[in-house]
């Protein structure tokens, strides 16, 4: 029997859930952001989804963007880290990237491109997250540094630190920080992320960068209806009948308190599934939800299905999708979902389904 472990990325929710956010914006235009393998779901699966309907892509590294480039993607894709060697400037020319410039080390690497083999450039503003970008008051200095580089086509881009709180003030002392110095330059900006676009209206501009939601991942109070892009599935692959008061698993972290029954399931953390999720964490087994007992081992997890009459080896198994959301699951672990949509290993394999 092969193994039955996949990651069912669900193309119609993909879909959807972009056509969604970007409603929320019809005066901006958004690009999905498809960085670190589209947040697990599989770089060249997104692209081809979405690439009808999201005029740019947006991607950490330049080695993201030449595997879209060698998979025949022919969107613009915006590197949001730039170039991180001087030979990555000209790459960016030859595959049609856009370079979000943060240090002036980079841009003057772009000063010895060829004024023909120099890509478009966009310009990190650092409003009060501190991690990349020119503080504010440095901006004008740039721009007038640098004007070979920096023209009338540069977005002026920053990030915010706290958008998915809604109670948290910060967010609007970025946007009017980030707003005073962009609105007097005349530039284009890009602010929102998938929280700002759906919970803070002001951060929807020029172009928003739509990432977690994309792929169903964010919910907030508004229950705005994403759906979720991945279902992680494995199967039963062995039975066994333990005696209340016998263990199960490393550790004997789980004691039976009742005679039970156990399904082993063929899916550990070398698959991606988190390995600190405690006892008790949901899945989905024949339309009924179990709860892992035991620890989770390299390749194995264990459940308890007791409750659930008929279970067989070969049934299969939801650890996340639609019926176990996968916040719930990284509440459980101690994570968010990002982590676990970009923690998916490679041996798993990536199954795109239309509805």
């Amino acid at each position: 029997m092969s193994r039955q472990t996949q990651a069912i990325i669900h193309a119609d929710a993909i879909i959807h859930n972009f056509k969604l956010l970007s409603a929320m914006a019809p005066q901006s235009t958004s690009m999905a952001v498809i960085k670190a393998d589209a947040y697990g779901h599989g770089a060249v699966n997104v692209a081809r989804i979405l690439q009808h309907v999201s005029p740019h892509f947006a991607v950490a590294i330049i080695e993201e963007a030449i595997v879209l480039r060698e998979a025949g993607v022919t969107v613009p894709i915006v590197i949001l880290e730039g170039a991180h060697q001087p030979k990555e400037c000209e790459m960016a020319f030859a595959h049609n990237c856009i370079l979000v410039t943060h240090n002036e080390e980079q841009l003057r690497w772009l000063e010895t491109c060829a004024e023909d083999r120099l890509p478009q450039v966009w310009l990190k503003v650092d409003s009060g997250m501190h991690r990349l970008g020119f503080a504010v008051n440095q901006v004008p200095g740039i721009l007038s540094n640098y004007p070979r580089v920096l023209k009338q086509d540069t977005v002026l881009v920053t990030h915010l630190a706290c958008a998915d709180d809604t109670s948290n003030t910060f967010t609007q002392t970025q946007l009017d920080t980030f707003y005073r110095m962009a609105t007097q330059t005349g530039l284009a900006v890009s602010v929102a992320n998938s929280p700002a676009t759906i919970q803070w209206p002001a951060s929807r501009n020029n172009w928003n960068r739509l990432g977690i939601a994309v792929y169903g991942g964010f919910k907030d109070e508004s229950a705005l209806s994403l759906l979720p892009a991945m279902t992680l599935r494995s199967s039963v692959i062995a039975l066994r009948n333990v005696p209340q008061g016998e263990s199960v698993g490393y550790g004997q972290t789980w004691t039976a308190t009742q005679d039970s029954v156990i399904a082993t399931v063929g899916i550990g953390y070398a698959d991606g599934y988190p390995r600190h999720c405690p006892n008790g964490t949901p899945v989905f087994v024949n339309n009924a939800r179990a709860f892992l007992a035991g620890r989770v081992s390299m390749d194995m997890i264990t459940i308890d299905v007791t409750h659930i009459p008929d279970v067989a080896i070969g049934d299969s198994v939801e650890l996340w999708g639609e019926n176990v959301a996968i916040g719930e699951v990284a509440k459980a672990a101690g994570t968010i979902d990002y982590e676990l949509m970009t923690r998916v290993s490679a041996r798993v394999p990536r199954i795109v389904k239309y509805r």
